[in-house]
């Protein structure tokens, strides 16, 4: 997150309307940059699994990943990481080309979803998923309930469902399979809620644009992992497999 301190800068006093204006800009940027985001994910996932020889770079013949499948999987991981820890020091143009990277990437580790599932499930669960994201951005943006207390529920439930999955990949449950994807589906759905509220809460009339752009993608990037995330619990449901 930026720090506003570091960045506050004095500004002449502005109206309400001018306010609410250069808040609905900020929070367009933010749509946009989410949106395009998921534009490159889908591009780079379709390319790379209509690809026959750079399947065979990330895929065995049974499906298992490679040595660079594997790197493949972990590296958004480590975009973010970049990004969190290296927002204060890096320009807003640095931090752009990172979150473009790790969009592109992410659609590497996703390509093996449309092999898995049929394309009309895959769409069919896009759209209700964006559907769903849709009401619920919208209710977080304009509700006026405080929802930081519901927002740290979630994040802590987050913890416990990552927890879970680990000892599922041991256990192999199919019940627990299915509970884990409807808690995370409820989880990732609060998320964007929260996430909206509190990147709308981070705007500030008085940033210049270099922070203004950092936010911006900051707030795109909460956005994003709260719609693939929901998006792949709801493809467990929805999708049917190949």
């Amino acid at each position: 997150m930026v720090d506003r301190n570091n960045y506050y800068t004095s500004a002449p006093a502005k109206s309400a309307a001018e306010i609410d204006e250069g808040l609905r800009a900020y929070m367009l940027t933010v749509y946009n940059y989410m949106a395009s985001a998921l534009a490159l994910t889908g591009l780079a996932a379709y390319v790379t699994a209509n690809a026959p020889a750079l399947l065979s770079l990330l895929y065995t013949e049974l499906g298992a990943p490679t040595m660079l499948g594997y790197i493949a999987m972990f590296s958004p991981l480590a975009f973010i990481l970049v990004i969190n820890f290296g927002i204060n020091r890096m320009k807003a143009s640095t931090t752009q080309m990172i979150f473009w990277g790790f969009a592109a990437v992410m659609g590497l580790s996703l390509s093996n979803i449309l092999l898995m599932y049929t394309g009309t499930s895959v769409a069919k669960t896009f759209f209700v998923t964006a559907a769903a994201f849709g009401a619920l951005s919208l209710y977080g943006y304009s509700t006026k309930k405080n929802l930081s207390g519901m927002g740290s529920f979630m994040i802590m439930g987050l913890f416990g469902l990552i927890i879970a999955s680990v000892v599922n990949m041991f256990m192999q449950s199919s019940m627990m399979d299915f509970a884990i994807s409807a808690i995370g589906v409820l989880i990732f759905a609060g998320l964007t809620a929260y996430d909206t509220q509190r990147i709308k809460l981070m705007y500030l009339e008085s940033d210049h644009s270099e922070v203004a752009s950092k936010k911006a993608i900051m707030g795109a990037l909460s956005l994003y992992l709260d719609f693939i995330n929901m998006f792949l619990f709801l493809l467990r449901f929805m999708g049917n497999r190949n």
